[in-house]
Parts: C-alpha cells; sequence; structure tokens
C-alpha cells in the first residue's frame, strides 16, 4: 500500500515576475499554495547612490534623486533640496514654496495613479489600468512644459525653482484638478464596491495598527492600519501650514483600506493643488545663492510625506559643498519588510494583492 508523501515546495517570485513591480525577488515557501514563509531579496537595482552624493557637489547630485522614486521624482528633488536649504540656512521665496508643492501634489496624483493602474492590472482590472494612464499622461505633460522632463525632473534647485510656471499654465492645473475629481469616479464605479476586488482585497494581507507601528510603516500603507500621522500635518514643511486639507485614515488594516486610503490622498491633492494655484504669490521664484558649502561637522536629518511614505535625508557637512555623509531614508525599503508578515499563512495569490497595496518601487529599496 502506497501513501502520499507531502513536502515544503520552495518557489522564486521574481526578480522578472511582472507583479513584483521591478526586480524584487521573494522566496516562497509553500504548503500547499499556503505560505508558510516568504523571504525578500532584495538589492538587484543597487547602484550606490549614497555614496555618490558624498563624492559630487551637493548641486551635482540632484539628478540623482529623480533616480530613487522614478516614478515621483518632483517629490526627491523637494526633499533634497529642503534637507540642503536648511543645512546651509538657506531661504526660499514664497512663490517658490508654493510652486514646490503643487507639483509635488501632482507628483503624488501621477505615482498613485501608477499604483492605481498597475495594482488593478495585478488582480485582473485592466480598463482602470487604462484610465489612469489616461490622466497621468496629462500630469507628465504639466511636468514637461515646466522643465523639459516627464519622468526624470531635476525641476528645483537650492533657494527656489529652475524656472518660473509657464504662462498661463496655472488655470491649466485647476482645470485639471476639477476634471480629475470627476473622472475618479469612474475608478470608483469600477472598483469600489465590485464583489471581484472585495474578494481579492478585504481581509488580505493584514497588518494591525500595532504591527504598522513596530515595523516603521509609514504613508498610505500606516494610515491604512488606522494611524493618523502624515509629516505634512505633523511637522509642516514648504508652506503647507497655509493650505486646508485632511489626512485620510482607515481602519481596515487590509489591501482595500490602503487602497481607500490612497483614492482618497489623490482627492486632498487636487484641494492642496487649487488652492496653491489659486493663490499663488507674486515675486521671484528663486534666491540668489552663493556657491554651496555645508558648515564643518553640521548635519541635517530633513523628512517630507513622499507619495509611498517618510522620504529622509540625512546630510553631514565637511565644510565643501559635497557631503561629508549622506543617508537616505527611503519609505519603499522600510515598507517592504513587513511584507512576510502579511503574506504567511495566505496564499500565492494573496502575495501579488499584498505587494500592489504596499506600491513599493526598486529604485528606492535598492539605492
Amino acid at each position: 500500500m502506497t501513501t502520499l508523501r507531502t513536502e515544503e515546495l520552495i518557489m522564486n517570485m521574481g526578480p522578472q515576475h511582472p507583479s513584483t513591480h521591478g526586480v524584487l525577488r521573494l522566496v516562497l515557501y509553500l504548503d500547499g499554495e499556503t505560505i508558510d514563509k516568504l523571504e525578500a531579496d532584495i538589492g538587484y537595482l543597487h547602484r550606490g547612490i549614497e555614496k555618490l552624493g558624498e563624492t559630487l557637489q551637493m548641486d551635482q547630485f540632484m539628478p540623482y534623486t529623480d533616480r530613487l522614486d522614478y516614478v515621483c521624482a518632483m517629490s526627491n528633488n523637494l526633499g533634497y533640496v529642503q534637507a540642503v536649504e536648511k543645512l546651509c540656512s538657506i531661504e526660499v521665496p514664497k512663490r517658490a514654496e508654493y510652486m514646490r508643492i503643487a507639483y509635488a501634489e501632482l507628483s503624488r496624483i501621477s505615482g498613485h495613479l501608477l499604483w492605481l493602474g498597475t495594482h488593478a492590472l495585478d488582480i485582473g482590472a485592466m480598463t482602470v489600468f487604462l484610465y489612469a494612464f489616461r490622466e497621468r499622461e496629462e500630469i507628465l505633460n504639466f511636468f514637461e512644459n515646466f522643465c523639459g522632463a516627464r519622468l526624470t525632473t531635476n525641476a528645483f534647485r537650492f533657494g527656489g525653482c529652475m524656472a518660473d510656471m509657464p504662462e498661463g499654465e496655472p488655470e491649466k492645473i485647476i482645470d485639471f484638478t476639477d476634471r480629475f475629481l470627476v473622472l475618479m469616479e469612474d475608478y470608483e464605479r469600477l472598483l469600489t464596491k465590485n464583489r471581484i476586488w472585495l474578494k481579492r482585497t478585504q481581509d488580505v494581507a493584514i497588518i494591525t495598527k500595532e504591527d504598522a507601528i513596530a515595523y516603521g510603516l509609514t504613508g498610505s500603507s500606516l494610515r491604512g492600519s488606522g494611524v493618523n500621522w502624515d509629516i505634512r500635518k505633523a511637522m509642516p514643511y514648504g508652506a503647507y501650514e497655509d493650505f486646508d486639507f485632511t489626512i485620510p485614515v482607515e481602519f481596515g488594516c487590509d489591501v482595500y483600506a490602503r487602497y481607500l486610503v490612497r483614492m482618497e490622498e489623490m482627492r486632498q491633492s487636487c484641494r492642496i493643488i487649487k488652492q496653491a494655484m489659486q493663490n499663488l504669490p507674486e515675486g521671484e521664484f528663486q534666491t540668489k545663492v552663493k556657491k554651496i558649502k555645508a558648515p564643518e561637522g553640521a548635519e541635517v536629518y530633513h523628512s517630507i510625506e513622499a507619495p509611498k511614505g517618510e522620504l529622509g535625508f540625512y546630510i553631514r557637512g565637511g565644510g565643501k559643498n559635497i557631503a561629508q555623509r549622506l543617508r537616505i531614508r527611503g519609505p519603499s525599503f522600510v515598507n517592504l519588510q513587513s511584507l512576510p508578515l502579511m503574506c504567511e499563512g495566505e496564499l500565492i495569490a494573496d502575495v501579488i494583492a499584498a505587494i500592489g497595496s504596499l506600491d513599493i518601487v526598486l529604485g528606492e529599496v535598492d539605492r
């Protein structure tokens, strides 16, 4: 008489698998289709960006920040220039602050649209992907009009912006935000109450409030677990204290809760952008800055609420225009460590939903 033998199966997901959202390798230890253990193998996109920041002049390093979260380059630019400005005590004109915030929030919407389209496509909803990229193209047009680039923008400068806004651009951006809020209703009709979407996202990849805090989650992933924390409100930077907006928080702790948070975040970004464009101050868009020189021994850590969470830059000066030490806190890197906790005990198909709900980008994970 023969007996059936069951053995643990080890399976690689990635680094070529499209649902890993970049060159991420996941090692899955399976009991049938249930995940007993998950290990994330990272580093395939490592480029030594932090070491480059210690060998290049501070202004020369600016384009490298674009390549961190290459989906939301404007936010990376903002975090870095503000860190250097804080280190070197550089003042920024009010007009430049409003312009920066408007473009950073457009970058947030752009990043969330790419997340929404690819996340929905991973789970099986193709139409949303096409809709999301339709609106994202309009945002990239605004970036191109401003700085000549669509993806790796290199748009901001120490003390302000590289250029003033093109004539008539504020009105065009306001018009876009009004239309976008209407178009978002199409996304909602396709997904929010769709029974297949609910089945694939509710009670899947749960991370409790306590675990989210313990693992250092930030951004939408943290707020989807019921934690009301957003650096724009908690520690306002730039001119965010001038704007009226709310921070969406959900308590479901699952993939669906993180989806709801990001959807509402796009609406709140539209509120901020519209206020910035309607109240855009007159005056200079750039302070005249002498040669940058970070004081010997001075150090700074500055963080912003990037689309994926807390993006922080630590810089230590050495009396030159080159950082003696540069360290980057990428939200994707920190958020990714929660993936095993979310996935162990779940099914293989749920890994895809979990990765999408974290909204990672491997340029920021590996650096």
